[in-house]
């Protein structure tokens, strides 16, 4: 959920207080993302899960869970993240931690295919052309069978769509909100921090959305199969291809 060449300490402790309420439907979300990844590994993908750009942990805790012989390789730009990722965990052997910087290429080499790989909430860090580029490197990296999960923000194609994504997601902040603690205190901090873009306006600099249908085809053009859209709110989504 952080890109190092942009993203600051400061931010993933924003991040940490906010999330809970911030990410719509974040349990349906993880539950999704864990089934398909499940699904590629009984279908006999063979190799370890990336979790790419882990931030607070939940995927890979998740994938650790419900996968009790799979390797987990959780990778972020911030050091933090990482720790945080470590004490969810707990003391495992088949957890690895490693600090990158998401928009290089170095990391992108591994000994041997991944069976699958997740990321949530970072990959709208990098630009049209980053995008294409990560989806051609991470099918090249995964082993036949293996599947790539996206979970992200989108852009809305027209002002129409932008103004329903603000509404859905000031729905699914103030839901959250309620149901965590009873009050609004939450959505009432998100608000303060203008984190609905889709309503203030302005992106960061660091956010790069790009739309779903772009995504989409880059994905098939990159070589993946089967590609399809599984949930989508609040200008947010969770896609899959895969390797065959």
């Amino acid at each position: 959920m952080s890109d190092s060449a942009a993203w600051s300490e400061a931010e993933s402790a924003v991040y940490r207080d906010l999330s809970r309420y911030a990410v719509p439907q974040r349990a349906r979300q993880v539950a999704m993302v864990t089934a398909l990844v499940r699904a590629a590994v009984a279908a006999g993908a063979d190799g370890a899960l990336l979790d790419l750009c882990c931030g607070e942990g939940l995927l890979s805790e998740a994938l650790l869970a419900a996968l009790p012989e799979a390797r987990v390789l959780a990778y972020d730009g911030s050091d933090s993240m990482l720790a945080t990722t470590r004490r969810r965990a707990g003391d495992t052997p088949r957890l690895e931690t490693r600090l990158i910087d998401l928009a290089t290429a170095g990391w992108r080499r591994f000994e041997r295919p991944l069976g699958a790989v997740v990321s949530s909430l970072a990959i709208h860090h990098l630009d049209a052309a980053g995008k294409r580029a990560l989806f051609a490197d991470l099918h090249a990296a995964l082993a036949p069978g293996g599947v790539f999960v996206l979970a992200d923000v989108v852009q809305p194609a027209t002002a129409a769509g932008q103004a329903i994504a603000a509404e859905l997601w000031d729905e699914e902040v103030r839901r959250q909100a309620l149901e965590l603690d009873g009050d609004l205190s939450g959505f009432e901090a998100f608000e303060r921090a203008e984190w609905n873009h889709f309503r203030h306006g302005g992106l960061d600099p660091i956010d790069k959305p790009s739309s779903l249908v772009e995504q989409l085809d880059w994905l098939r053009a990159a070589g993946f199969a089967d590609v399809e859209l599984h949930w989508m709110t609040a200008g947010q989504m969770i896609a899959s291809g895969w390797r065959r």
